[in-house]
């Protein structure tokens, strides 16, 4: 219902925009809205795109009709006004872009065109998030979905609190941001009304386009990256019932430890690179024991030894590389890690075998040129789920998903994948071999915390600590290892900046973001539920919406970047209320009566009526109160 009012509410599709953001948009009843002023006297052709629209809007009307009469076929509503509004947005992007290929082959550079940057808008998109929720809410009346459906209740918490952000984040936008007009465009009522919920519609639509640019969605990835270590040391202590908060130190203190290692190790580069990437895991495993010994040993609180613990690692991290020298007892004692003569607070650069390739460089990238982009990655991916849900009943499910994705990895690398035009923004990219190591602390996770019996142990302690000891598991020695490896995980969040080289330096610098990063943890492991794959979710969320929000400053006037630290507090706000959803939508209590209980043939009532008989005569009940009563007693009752 709120699709079908916002078919004639919201702008349907956008014809294309100035810089500033501005649209020339285009209404489901074909009226067109021009606010750029760039609009040609002849638009592309829409009416194969608006016939499909008319068509989605019978479609809904068919829905609403199917849901109140509760009809099993609402899925089919569903599917096919999703297959409408797909197909009328196809319509609509194929006419843009033979428009587009008319202008650049007539000379005009695809900057000046507007129609480049054109497509759907908020009234087309309600049709497609309608249907979609149509679509499985019909099929959840199939018993076979019904379960598998209610195996990702547990997404609803994080759904909901984004779809709620994303509602009042909107509210803010339509207040404080006024309809970008350009030119002599006069601000009528059906401009102002149209023209903000463009502004809306454009303030997301940017914040998700990196990943529809490759570019930018290795930017988000690379801002994505320490983000999955730190969500992984967060949710990790969750999982054994702890709260770590002193992220920010451990990947300082990470730092710390491969600054040293890289710089100084003398070790040929096959053993320097892991040993490195080992030292990073050992400092953040070192001050992650610390809070973690104190909690198990005085039952001291880990959320204010953590935070206390952070200062004092900021402390030790500045003192190392601010200064050649230091003062003590009337002595000057001299510090090597600092360079001679360098005017801000950094090391001396790693060791070339210490470093991390970048990811560009491994792809063999150069800008202006061609490069291939393997999609094996993603190969692998489909198949290890694949398997592991066909295998359900397999007692190797896990190792035979995790072989067959890897042989498929190595076998597909060189030949599946895409051909792409290299730019110098993509070639340029500090994405580097830190996102590999990131992937396999997701998968580390995963098998560690639900496949052997030390994260059985650590889960039980989370659980329930007085019925774990009473189990024979050692609660003090479990809080200890949680917190050791939660520090570990957020350590090796040091191996993308002073490894990887993601500050364009090969070195630790005060600029490291370690705070950001680790408190940002936080946020990404409560909407990631405490799950390896949805932290790593969470984790690529959160790097897109950074990138977004760039692009967003940059072309509006009184929205920019802060609107993405609004969102994040608003997520974590509405997932520490449950998103508002009740316990009987989140954790419902099972079925009492199963829809075929009280439908017995009556071939089964009267074996179900011997039945009783017979037990009613073995325990002296009832009208046969000894087997020797009943005289279809034969002795098979004994």
């Amino acid at each position: 219902m709120l699709a079908i009012l916002g078919l004639f509410l919201f702008p349907y599709a956008t014809y294309g925009r100035s810089f500033g953001g501005t649209g020339t948009l285009l209404l489901l009843t074909g009226q067109v809205l021009d606010v750029t002023g760039f609009a040609a006297p002849t638009l592309p052709p829409a009416g194969t795109a608006l016939a499909f629209g008319w068509a989605a809007l019978v479609g809904l009307l068919a829905i609403v009709a199917l849901a109140f009469l509760r009809s099993r076929w609402l899925w089919l509503g569903g599917l096919v006004t999703l297959v409408l509004g797909l197909v009328s947005g196809i319509a609509f992007e194929s006419a843009l872009g033979a428009e587009v290929q008319r202008l650049l082959a007539g000379g005009t550079p695809l900057r000046r065109i507007g129609y480049a940057s054109g497509g759907l808008n908020l009234g087309l998109f309600m049709v497609l998030l309608a249907s979609l929720v149509t679509l499985l809410a019909g099929a959840s009346a199939s018993p076979a979905w019904y379960g598998r459906l209610n195996r990702l209740r547990a997404l609803m918490v994080p759904f909901v609190a984004i779809a709620l952000a994303v509602v009042v984040g909107a509210i803010v936008v339509l207040i404080i941001q006024p309809v970008p007009v350009e030119g002599a465009t006069r601000l009528t009522p059906a401009i102002a009304w149209y023209g903000k919920i463009d502004v809306v519609w454009f303030v997301y639509s940017t914040l998700f386009a990196p990943l529809g640019n490759l570019s930018d969605f290795f930017q988000s990835l690379t801002l994505a990256t320490p983000l999955i270590f730190t969500g992984l040391s967060v949710a990790f202590a969750f999982r054994a019932g702890l709260f770590n908060i002193g992220a920010p130190g451990q990947l300082a203190i990470g730092a710390v430890f491969a600054m040293i290692v890289g710089v100084y190790a003398p070790l040929p580069p096959v053993l320097l690179l892991p040993l490195t990437v080992i030292a990073a895991a050992l400092g953040g495993a070192l001050w992650g024991a610390i809070p973690g010994i104190l909690k198990a040993r005085f039952g001291s609180s880990e959320v204010i030894n953590t935070i206390m613990l952070n200062y004092i690692a900021s402390a030790v991290f500045i003192f190392l590389i601010g200064s050649n020298s230091f003062p003590l007892f009337g002595r000057t004692y001299g510090l090597p890690f600092k360079p001679p003569g360098a005017n801000e607070a950094t090391s001396q650069d790693l060791q070339e075998g210490a470093r991390l390739p970048s990811l560009p460089d491994l792809l063999g990238f150069q800008s202006n040129q061609s490069g291939f982009v393997p999609l094996a990655p993603l190969l692998a991916l489909l198949v290890l789920t694949a398997l592991y849900v066909l295998l359900a009943r397999h007692p190797r499910r896990t190792l035979i998903a995790i072989g067959a994705s890897l042989l498929t990895l190595l076998l597909s690398w060189s030949w599946f994948g895409v051909r792409v035009q290299v730019t110098s923004g993509l070639a340029g990219s500090n994405l580097n071999a830190a996102l590999f190591l990131a992937l396999l602390a997701v998968v580390f996770f995963a098998v560690f915390m639900w496949r052997t019996s030390s994260g059985y142990a650590l889960r039980a302690v989370g659980f329930a600590p007085k019925a774990a000891e009473y189990g024979g598991i050692s609660v003090a020695r479990n809080t200890v290892l949680a917190m050791t490896l939660a520090g570990a995980f957020a350590g090796l969040a040091a191996t993308h900046y002073v490894m990887g080289g993601a500050l364009d330096e090969y070195r630790l610098k005060q600029n490291l973001p370690y705070q950001n990063v680790g408190f940002d943890g936080i946020t990404v492991a409560l909407m990631g539920q405490s799950t390896p794959v949805g932290v790593a979710a969470a984790a690529v969320l959160f790097g897109t919406l950074d990138t977004g929000g760039l692009y967003v400053s940059q072309q509006l006037g009184k929205v920019n970047k802060d609107i993405v630290t609004v969102l994040k507090a608003l997520i974590v706000l509405f997932i520490a209320a449950g998103g508002f959803l009740s316990k009987r939508i989140t954790d419902p209590p099972p079925a009492v009566l199963q829809p075929n209980v009280g439908k017995v043939s009556g071939e089964s009532r009267e074996a179900l009526g011997h039945k009783d008989r017979n037990d009613a005569g073995r325990t002296g009940e009832g009208p046969t109160a000894t087997p020797a009563s009943n005289p279809n007693n034969d002795g098979r009752d004994a």
